[in-house]
């Protein structure tokens, strides 16, 4: 399953989202986000869900990591891929709907102990802009982080010099 994640930033604030009842991580603070439809580029859909669940309309969303979830303590194959974006650019006023309750929060105090185990590990380098992927192994269905590695990639301009 590939979806995305966005983190929206204005100041020193990132807006996330309290998932509701009834949908996969309910309860936790994330960045908002959605599967990728059938036919449908990565940021087209960050941009999709950003609008959908916050009535922001992103602007440059900035792709910076790549994660990869594990569940059943399995190694073998992804259940998730997460194409992660950085946004500073929107318009609008963020509006809650259905998919749970928005709240700015201040970078440097994140809810880590509300999030997703994973976040801790990777949110700082994407707030940062740094590329990187991640993989997250999972005992049971997404219950406890048991492994995890990261690996950072070289920033863009760089590997555009390589090439020229």
């Amino acid at each position: 399953m590939q979806a995305t994640l966005c983190l929206i930033l204005k100041d020193n604030n990132i807006l996330l989202l309290k998932k509701s009842k009834g949908l996969l991580g309910q309860g936790k603070w994330n960045a908002p986000g959605g599967k990728i439809l059938p036919n449908e580029e990565p940021e087209a859909c960050a941009v999709r869900e950003i609008f959908e669940e916050t009535r922001l309309i992103v602007k440059n969303a900035k792709e910076v990591g790549l994660l990869y979830f594990y569940s059943n303590s399995q190694r073998l194959s992804p259940i998730w891929t997460v194409h992660t974006f950085l946004a500073r650019e929107f318009e609008g006023v963020p509006i809650a709907g259905r998919e749970g309750r928005l709240q700015w929060f201040s970078i440097d105090t994140l809810p880590f102990d509300q999030m997703w185990e994973d976040d801790q590990y990777w949110y700082r380098l994407a707030l940062d802009g740094t590329r990187f992927e991640g993989w997250f192994y999972f005992s049971g269905e997404f219950e406890k982080l048991i492994d995890h590695r990261i690996r950072i990639k070289p920033p863009l301009n760089q590997i555009e010099a390589r090439t020229s």
